[in-house]
Parts: C-alpha cells; structure tokens; sequence
C-alpha cells in the first residue's frame, strides 16, 4: 500500500502555506503560515505532507502556493 511508505519517499516538490482560513475544518493547529513543507503524494485537489503533528496529511490546495 503507497501511504505506508510516504514517510520514507522523497518528496515531490515544496509548498508554502499561504493562510489557514479554513470554511470547514480548523486547520491551523497543524500548518503553521509561512512555514514551507515536502510535499510526499498529490492529487487533482489535496497535498498530502507531513504536517505539524509529524504525521502525513491531506489538505486542500488553496491553502498553499509552490516554492
């Protein structure tokens, strides 16, 4: 299964977050503004990386721009 060996793959490419205004969910406790991240897997909408919390996770595209 692919998600069981992200945390080992070498990442895609890098995003920055841009704002965590979320409509839905909070997300600002695990992407911090500014910050940039390793992008593992992408899909048509979500990036999955390896967030705050030291674990992979999905989040939209909007909250993020390409470094």
């Amino acid at each position: 299964m692919l998600h069981e060996t992200w945390k080992t793959h070498e990442p895609l490419k890098k995003v920055e977050v841009v704002h965590t205004n979320a409509q839905k969910f909070k997300v600002s406790d695990m992407l911090t503004v500014g910050k940039q991240y390793d992008v593992i897997n992408e899909t048509e909408d979500y990036y999955q990386i390896i967030d705050n919390a030291g674990l992979v996770g999905g989040y939209y595209k909007t909250y993020f721009k390409e470094v």
